[in-house]
């Protein structure tokens, strides 16, 4: 790759000025057998330039243990082997929608530290994450040979904080790690978030989805030198369960994009193709103003209404957007790559085998505790999954109301051994009063972890107590589930057949391919869970909608039979009929 530097007005390779015509792609939401085509349908867009955060909870599950950090270097190979730049966002905060805006719940959970401040130990295992990461991203800068032209210090920090100081240490932590590339940061074009998110002698740039003259005029108040830059424009939006799809109009959008060029800035469309949040990684936000109401739980599919859908299809938006880059790019944009196979007919896949919650918690769960009050996931080194408490109700004693303090997110409400109903952060007290002496059992499971805003960080499961009428209900035994405990297999399961009718638990079967390819994954009937195929974790599905099915790259299946493993979380229809697989 050519050599990149960042001169007062513009961006400029090899002594030429360039421009920087970027979109978001990121590797973590992309099967890794499906980079090059994703790479390929954003080089046909007009693109010379692509840019990826980098989740550090999905690379380092516990303190110290690493998981597949090498898949960094190797899409940035994979960038530079498709003649392309690219721009690097490691945190470590991302927000992107993604479980804890990126950041470790251990991490976040743990006692005394302050994430995203100057605190000791918040840095001290920063420090510990980049000395790992840098090792992929250093070697590939373009100063070296790579495609790697910016690197970008935190995120969005002027909606979150104000500790400048906090920005400088990390800053200099890259330079001291190695990092030559330009450094920059991102916010949204107000003066406010500007002063607490941009540094002096770093590139600032700015997020935003329309009014472009407006937005660099903003940031003009505050650089008067250096390239103008969108870090993110947001040519479409993410969904929430439970709530509407959301969709930008293509022309309006294509509109919007060309101001954005008219005004001689660089842009990265955010998102250019936005992925599936597989493996349960979906992140959460707060509704209002002031993004401190309500959970919203993001969905699995992360389509985004970019111009490359969630299958990775040319979508009117890639149309419009490819008709205004062409007039910036030298010479005539490539073709569309080969389309991605698509599954040859549909299938339906035979459950044969079932096991309740109970028995997949005792052969999968981490070990039981016993205490005076709940403790959160994060005590349980649960991230993403679910916790059964437990705790009698002392009798003889008239019935009461039985409530939950501090619920985050959802629990499943046994009684005695029957279901008593589903509490929320919302309606946190069941319809029915209890009596006692009686066991209760509350299984509760995150929606995932606020990804923005004030509230970012906060922890999961009962936060609070149990209180039967105003009395806590104290001795509470406490037992976790989490996601990863799947990755070694379900061998250990107990599994029998299923039960007469549709009932929570882990289901096991196979389902029979012809043809194997991109295809979407249907669930009638159920209520609310996880899906995996061979191992491969889809994601979480839930009937609140709008999405109504699992993406399933083709890369996951193969001919003939394919292990499928549904945990279902709560009651579907009596007559759920078995989960199906339909071409794209």
């Amino acid at each position: 790759m050519s050599g990149f530097t960042v001169g007062e007005s513009g961006f400029w390779a090899d002594g030429r000025p360039v421009r920087l015509l970027s979109g978001a792609l990121h590797y973590f939401r992309v099967h890794e057998a499906q980079w090059g085509h994703r790479l390929a349908m954003l080089r046909a867009m007009g693109l010379n330039c692509v840019e990826t955060y980098v989740p550090w909870n999905l690379h380092e599950p516990r303190p110290g243990t690493f998981r597949d950090v090498g898949a960094v270097g190797r899409f940035l190979d994979a960038v530079g082997a498709a003649g392309m730049w690219a721009i690097v966002r490691p945190g470590p905060y991302i927000c992107a929608e993604w479980e804890n805006g990126g950041l470790p719940a251990w991490l976040t959970g743990e006692a005394g530290t302050r994430a995203r401040t100057r605190d000791a130990r918040y840095l001290a295992r920063v420090r510990a994450w980049f000395a790992r990461l840098l090792r992929e991203i250093v070697p590939r800068q373009s100063d070296r040979g790579g495609p790697v032209v910016l690197v970008q210090v935190e995120n969005e920090y002027g909606s979150y904080g104000s500790d400048t100081g906090y920005l400088e240490e990390l800053a200099g932590l890259l330079r001291a790690e190695g990092v030559t590339a330009a450094l920059c940061t991102s916010d949204g074009p107000e003066d406010h978030m500007l002063t607490g998110g941009s540094l002096p002698g770093v590139l600032a740039t700015v997020n935003f989805g329309s009014h472009a003259r407006v937005a660099f005029d903003t940031l003009r108040r505050h650089r008067r030198e250096g390239p103008l830059m969108c870090m993110e424009f947001w040519c479409g939006w993410f969904d929430h369960w439970g709530g509407g799809h959301a969709v930008r109009d293509p022309a309006e959008a294509a509109g919007a994009l060309r101001e954005i060029l008219e005004c001689g800035a660089s842009v990265n469309l955010y998102l250019a193709h936005g992925g599936t949040s597989f493996g349960g990684w979906a992140g959460a936000n707060r509704g209002g103003a002031l993004h401190d109401g309500p959970l919203e739980p993001d969905v699995t599919s992360y389509d985004y209404d970019a111009p490359v859908d969630e299958y990775g299809r040319p979508t009117e938006k890639f149309r419009r957007f490819r008709e205004v880059l062409a007039a910036y790019v030298p010479g005539p944009l490539p073709g569309l790559p080969p389309p991605p196979a698509v599954l040859g007919a549909p299938a339906e896949a035979a459950l044969t085998g079932w096991a309740s919650l109970a028995e997949v918690l005792g052969a999968l769960g981490g070990p039981e505790t016993l205490t005076p009050v709940p403790p959160v996931f994060e005590e349980l080194g649960i991230t993403r999954g679910l916790v059964r408490y437990a705790v009698e109700v002392p009798g003889p004693r008239r019935p009461y109301p039985l409530s939950v303090r501090g619920l985050r997110d959802l629990a499943v409400v046994y009684v005695d051994g029957e279901r008593a109903g589903v509490l929320t952060e919302a309606e946190p007290r069941l319809a029915e009063p209890v009596a006692g002496q009686a066991r209760v059992e509350l299984w509760v499971e995150s929606l995932g972890r606020v990804n923005y805003g004030p509230r970012f960080g906060e922890p999961k499961g009962i936060t609070g107590g149990i209180l039967h009428e105003r009395q806590y209900l104290h001795g509470v035994r406490a037992r976790g589930l989490d996601l990863d405990a799947f990755a070694g297999g379900v061998a250990a399961v107990p599994f029998g057949a299923p039960p007469g009718r549709h009932a929570p638990g882990l289901y096991r079967g196979s389902v029979t391919v012809r043809g194997a390819g991109d295809a979407r994954l249907e669930l009638p009937g159920r209520t609310r869970g996880f899906v995996w195929i061979n191992g491969f974790n889809l994601g979480r599905y839930w009937s609140a909608g709008p999405q109504r099915s699992l993406y399933v790259p083709g890369p996951v299946l193969r001919e003939g039979e394919n292990e499928v493993w549904v945990l279902d979380l709560d009651e579907g229809r009596p007559d759920a009929p078995a989960p199906r697989l339909l071409p794209v």
